[in-house]
C-alpha cells in the first residue's frame, strides 16, 4: 500500500510539472516571452546581398511577458523590446534609447515550433520597409 502511496504521488507531481513545462514544439499562438530568449539571426529575403543582423534577447525585468535586448545591424548596436502575443511578434527599436527608430512586425511560422518569424521591418525616420525572416540560433530545443 505504500509503495501505491508513492506511486500516486510521484504521478501527480509528474503531471502538475508537465503542465508548467512548455511545449516541445509551441503553436504560434503558444507562444511566451520565453521562447524568444536567445540569438536570433535577422535576413532580409528581398535583398540577399544585405548583410544579416544579429538579436539577441533576454527577459524584460518590468514587463515579464516581454523581451529585451540588442540588435547589431552594418556596424550599429540598438537597444530592442518586444513581444509575441497570439502569434504576431513586435519589436521596437532604438538607437539611442529615448525614440523609436524603427519597428519589426512579423507573424510566427507555423510549423517552425517558435523558431522562424515573417515580417517587415520599418525603420522609423524614412519609411522604409524591408522583408524580414528571423531565426533562432540555438537556445531551448
Amino acid at each position: 500500500m505504500k509503495a501505491f502511496a508513492t506511486a500516486l504521488l510521484a504521478l501527480a507531481a509528474g503531471a502538475t510539472h508537465a503542465q508548467d513545462t512548455p511545449p516541445a514544439c509551441p503553436a504560434p499562438h503558444e507562444l511566451r516571452a520565453a521562447h524568444l530568449y536567445g540569438a536570433w539571426r535577422a535576413q532580409w529575403p528581398d535583398a540577399p546581398d544585405r548583410p544579416t543582423a544579429t538579436l539577441r534577447l533576454e527577459r524584460h525585468e518590468e514587463l515579464t511577458d516581454s523581451v529585451r535586448g540588442r540588435v547589431e545591424r552594418d556596424g550599429v548596436s540598438a537597444q530592442v523590446v518586444g513581444d509575441a502575443n497570439d502569434g504576431d511578434f513586435t519589436l521596437e527599436e532604438s538607437l539611442d534609447g529615448q525614440r523609436i527608430s524603427a519597428n519589426w512586425i512579423g507573424e510566427v511560422v507555423e510549423g517552425s515550433c517558435g523558431k522562424e518569424i515573417r515580417g517587415v521591418w520599418t525603420d522609423g525616420n524614412t519609411g522604409t520597409q524591408r522583408a524580414f525572416i528571423l531565426r533562432r540560433q540555438g537556445g531551448w530545443q
